[in-house]
C-alpha cells in the first residue's frame, strides 16, 4: 500500500483506495494462512495500512486492509497492531511504519503475554525518552566509513556499491549550491551559474541578470525556465546529519525524490551506504542480481526491506512467545504505539477481540 502515490485518492475514499489491487493482498495473506494455520502473521506495511479504506471483497462495506486481515483470520487469531518509528529502535533512519502481528490463540506463550500487559513487538530502545539517543546519519555513516565520492566521477570512482549516478553540470551545480551540513534544499537557492549569489523571490526560477537558471529545480518550457514541479518540502533536499536519515525509499538513486542528497557530498548516498542505513549486515551479498538488473532495481529491494535489525528484535520477542513465555523485551499494550494503533483497528490490546 502505496503512501506516495499522486491520484491515489482520499484516505476515507474506499472507492479510490480499491483502484489499486494491491491494497486488498490482505486477502491472500488471509488465504494462505487459513490453510497453512501458521502459529503467527506478522504483516508491514505504511501507516496507511492501518487506516485506509477499500471496499470489503464480500460486502462491498468501507474497511481498511489491517481490519479485512484481522476479520478474514478471526477467531482463530488474537491480532496486535502497533505504529511506531524504526529510529526509536536503534535503526538510524526514520522509518514510520505499521505492524500487524496475529497470533494463533491456543499459544500458552500468547495468555502468558496477555497476563503480563504485553503486546508481541520489542520494546522502545532509543530516542528522548529513553538512554540511548537516536542514531544519527553522521554516526552511521562515519560507522559504515566507505569513503567520498563524487557524482562527476561515478562511473569510475567507488567499487560495486558504494557508487552513485553521474549528473549533468546543471544538477550538480544545484546541489553544489545547497549549504553542506544544513539539511536544506534547492529549492531556496539563490545563485546563478554566470553571476554568482543574487536577489530572487521564493518562485523565482530565472536570474534577475542574465535569465539564466537560477540553481533551483527548473526545466525550460517554450524557450522559459520555470521551476520543476514537486513536492518543494522534501525533494531536492540534503539529508540533516545530526539526525537519522530520511526514510531509505525504492527511489533512493533520484535526486528529485524525498531527501535522498547526502548531507555535504554532492550526491544521492550509494547502495552500500543505504543497505547500511537499513542495517543490513555488512557480509550480505546480493549475488548478481546488479549485473543482472541494475542499480534501479537493487535500490528497489533496499528500499523495500524491513530493516533486519528490528526483524531480529521482533523475532526474538515472538520466538519467546512461541516456546511458551512472555518475553521482557516485549512492549507494553499501554505504550502510546501499541494503544493509539489498537484505538484505530477498533482493537482492545488488554484482552482477547471476541
Amino acid at each position: 500500500m502505496s503512501s506516495a502515490r499522486s491520484g491515489r485518492g482520499l484516505a476515507n475514499d474506499p472507492d479510490a483506495g480499491s483502484r489499486d489491487e494491491r491494497n486488498l493482498l490482505v486477502d491472500v495473506v488471509a488465504n494462505v494462512a487459513t490453510e497453512l494455520q501458521p502459529r503467527t502473521v506478522v504483516v508491514e506495511n505504511v501507516l496507511a495500512f492501518l487506516t485506509r479504506k477499500v471496499r470489503h471483497p464480500d460486502t462491498a462495506e468501507p474497511i481498511s486492509a489491517a481490519r479485512l486481515l484481522i476479520e478474514r483470520l478471526d477467531p482463530d487469531y488474537e491480532s496486535f497492531a502497533m505504529r511506531a518509528d524504526l529510529a526509536d529502535f536503534g535503526i538510524p533512519q526514520t522509518r514510520k511504519r505499521a505492524f500487524l502481528v496475529l497470533v494463533r490463540r491456543d499459544e500458552p506463550g500468547l495468555q502468558r503475554t496477555l497476563a503480563r500487559g504485553r503486546a508481541p513487538f520489542p520494546e522502545p530502545t532509543h530516542g528522548p525518552e529513553l538512554t540511548q539517543p537516536h542514531v544519527t546519519l553522521k554516526a552511521a555513516l562515519a560507522e559504515l566509513g566507505a569513503g567520498p565520492l563524487d557524482s562527476e566521477a561515478a562511473a569510475s570512482a567507488g567499487e560495486g556499491l558504494h557508487c552513485v549516478p553521474v549528473w549533468d553540470a546543471q544538477r550538480r551545480f544545484m546541489v553544489e549550491s545547497i549549504p553542506p551540513d544544513s539539511g536544506a534544499g534547492a529549492w531556496s537557492n539563490s545563485n546563478c551559474e554566470q553571476c554568482g549569489p543574487v536577489n530572487v523571490r521564493r518562485d523565482a526560477a530565472c536570474c534577475p541578470l542574465c535569465r539564466g537558471p537560477l540553481a533551483r529545480p527548473v526545466v525550460q518550457h517554450n524557450g522559459r525556465w520555470r521551476l520543476i514541479r514537486g513536492f518543494h518540502n522534501s525533494s531536492y533536499r540534503r539529508m540533516h546529519p545530526d539526525r537519522p536519515a530520511a526514510t531509505i525509499t525504492t527511489a533512493t538513486g533520484r535526486s528529485g525524490s524525498d531527501n535522498t542528497l547526502h548531507p555535504s557530498e554532492h550526491r544521492v548516498l550509494s547502495m552500500l551506504e543505504c543497505q547500511h542505513l537499513q542495517t543490513f549486515p555488512a557480509e550480505f551479498r546480493w549475488g548478481d542480481h546488479l549485473e543482472r538488473y541494475g542499480h534501479t532495481s537493487l535500490r528497489a529491494m533496499i528500499g523495500e526491506a524491513v530493516p533486519p535489525q528490528f526483524t531480529e528484535l521482533h523475532g526474538r520477542v515472538l520466538a519467546s512467545l512461541l516456546r511458551g513465555h512472555a518475553a521482557r523485551s516485549a512492549i507494553g499494550v499501554d505504550n502510546p504505539r501499541v494503544r493509539r494503533a489498537a484505538q484505530s483497528l477498533m482493537l482492545d490490546a488488554t484482552q482477547t477481540n471476541s
